[in-house]
């Protein structure tokens, strides 16, 4: 049952009061929710597969980061890749900018993606730049 879009657990004896429409109904109010919470989380254009085709123009851009990699991710480093993949290459202020957090924590967030290979980072004058990685190759 969903109150204020937060699902809440049912006792067996309100089940078993329930008609089976009832309980259909519920279980559709459920899963409604948890496609609508999907959409939000995954960005639109990233794969849902790590394998795409040698003609995708996206693979370059987001062979690091498939949807499951995603939505394994904690939430902190989640919005970051989203904004990080959204944006393309960009700095850690660039990034905090659009999350409003400080350009320090934006900065540990994107190492912490660059440690676990899902971004790489490159460094062009005093700028750091970060991208997505194309693929988690171990060197």
């Amino acid at each position: 049952m969903l109150a204020n879009g937060a699902w809440t657990i049912m006792r067996s004896d309100q089940i078993e009061n329930m008609s089976e429409k009832e309980i259909l109904w519920q279980i559709l109010e459920i899963l409604v929710s948890i496609d609508r919470k999907i959409d939000r989380m995954v960005p639109k254009g990233i794969p849902m597969t790590k394998a795409h085709s040698m003609g995708d123009e996206k693979a370059d851009h987001s062979g690091g980061l498939d949807v499951m990699t995603l939505l394994s991710l904690p939430e902190h480093l989640r919005i970051t890749a989203t904004v990080l993949f959204e944006r393309g290459a960009a700095t850690a202020e660039d990034i905090s900018k659009v999350t409003h957090k400080e350009r320090a924590v934006e900065s540990g967030y994107l190492n912490q993606l660059v440690r676990m290979r899902h971004v790489k980072k490159y460094r062009t004058g005093r700028k750091v730049y970060f991208c997505i990685s194309e693929d988690k190759k171990t060197d």
